[in-house]
């Protein structure tokens, strides 16, 4: 038995159409010719559906920009080039005070960019734990000899105001040197309410950094780092900006730019000293990734023609018409509480006794529909719709009907066209004409 005839084995019954019993040859089309293929080996018609929460669709005028040939970025073009682009990015941050910082990474290297360069060993961090990410950003802390001070919360809330308060009140003796959280926690659909938070500080008067995790936020949801008061804030390209991964964006305050100046973390590649001595000139210390900067400076040309201000209202158009679907489906959310829902992916529960994961699986294998899994205390309890980034209403309402699809198959019992249905109602009733595109005679009946 060949692996992919293994692999069709172990699948359950009904994951192909006209498929029999789990043991039974699959009679679907095409399986036979293709038993003795590689996995994943045949290219499909059609193209893949991206709808996990990152990486995301890619605009066609910005894979156009990214196909450039090799440059050398010392030549005097690149200068006002990078400048220009370093200017840009304040948009996406909502900042005219701070400085931003582009490096060659992910958003991880973001995370170890403004820890590194603003505290020291044994300083005191406080954090609240509530997704995969935020998991991941408390292991790197504990990880760089920081004094970590944890709150956990549900998988499926967002940063509790009052915990926070409690917290800060308790910290009399303000050892607390910063505070970080993740806005758009993307293992579970769940975004924190940072102006809260920034209040909650204020409200208790405390002087510690304000760190934020805005990967998956920043570009897609409403984002004030001046107004808030955020000193430090990460992106990463693969989310909102709706580039391939290897960048992170990274914006920061005066304050924190102060407090690396007696921050004692080990730092090399990501020291903010050797950014800001070279790109003061339009450089950078090291070799950038020229493609994805040309890709960065397409896609916020076109966020800046859309209107700032619009693609954050596109995003929560989007997201309202995929859990008005989730509605009519009759499945439930894994955040309960509306004021945290995440403008930027939604994540479904199944049936208890259902694994999510079959879900993913069909998506996948019968539809060419990438959805997102449940990760760690969430694994095989929810999948994850991502809409971020380059994404219109036709583009989504494809995946609702696909997942609608793989829902049936995974055994989950939904009536055919039930989500899609209200998607379509809410989005024919949200959109508007697309400008400079003529607007069609009204039709009387």
């Amino acid at each position: 038995m060949t692996r992919w005839q293994g692999a069709l084995r172990r699948l359950p019954a009904g994951t192909f159409a006209k498929a029999g019993s789990v043991g039974q040859e699959p009679t679907c089309f095409g399986c036979r010719a293709f038993a003795t293929a590689a996995p994943y080996s045949y290219d499909p018609p059609g193209r893949n559906h991206l709808f996990v929460p990152g990486p995301v669709n890619i605009h066609s005028s910005v894979q156009q920009a990214m196909d450039r040939p090799a440059q050398n970025h010392r030549d005097p073009w690149f200068n006002p080039f990078f400048s220009s682009i370093l200017e840009d990015s304040k948009m996406l941050f909502g900042t005219s005070k701070g400085t931003t910082f582009i490096y060659p990474g992910t958003g991880t290297g973001g995370w170890e960019v403004g820890l590194t360069n603003t505290l020291s060993p044994g300083d005191k961090i406080l954090t609240f734990r509530y997704g995969q990410f935020s998991l991941l950003w408390v292991d790197m802390m504990e990880r760089l000899g920081l004094d970590v001070q944890v709150i956990d919360e549900r998988w499926g809330n967002g940063v509790d105001e009052g915990k926070l308060e409690k917290a800060l009140k308790a910290d009399t003796d303000k050892k607390i040197k910063a505070i970080a959280v993740v806005h758009n926690e993307t293992a579970t659909g769940v975004t924190s309410d940072l102006p809260k938070i920034r209040e909650t500080i204020d409200a208790c008067g405390h002087p510690a950094l304000f760190m934020v995790d805005g990967v998956s936020s920043i570009g897609a949801l409403d984002f004030q780092m001046d107004k808030w008061k955020v000193d430090i804030a990460v992106t990463g390209s693969q989310k909102a900006l709706s580039l391939p991964t290897g960048l992170a964006v990274v914006a920061v305050s005066d304050k924190a730019l102060e407090a690396r100046k007696t921050a004692k973390l080990k730092r090399v590649y990501f020291d903010l000293a050797d950014m800001i001595k070279t790109n003061k000139d339009g450089q950078v210390p090291y070799t950038p990734v020229l493609p994805l900067l040309y890709g960065m400076q397409a896609s916020m040309k076109l966020m800046k023609a859309e209107g700032f201000e619009n693609v954050i209202k596109r995003h929560h158009r989007l997201a309202e018409g995929a859990r008005k679907a989730v509605k009519g489906w009759g499945l439930e959310l894994l955040c309960k509480d509306p004021r945290w829902r995440s403008d930027a992916l939604t994540v479904i529960e199944t049936p208890k006794g259902t694994d999510s994961n079959l879900v993913v699986k069909n998506a996948y294998a019968k539809y060419n529909l990438s959805l997102g899994v449940g990760l760690t205390k969430v694994a095989g309890k929810v999948f994850r719709i991502g809409h971020l980034g380059n994404m219109d209403e036709v583009m989504l309402l494809g995946a609702l009907a696909g997942t609608e699809m793989a829902l049936l198959d995974a055994g989950i019992k939904i009536e055919p066209g039930s989500g899609v249905k209200e998607a379509v109602k809410h989005f024919r009733e949200t959109s508007s004409v697309i400008p400079t595109r003529e607007p069609p005679p009204k039709m009387s009946m």
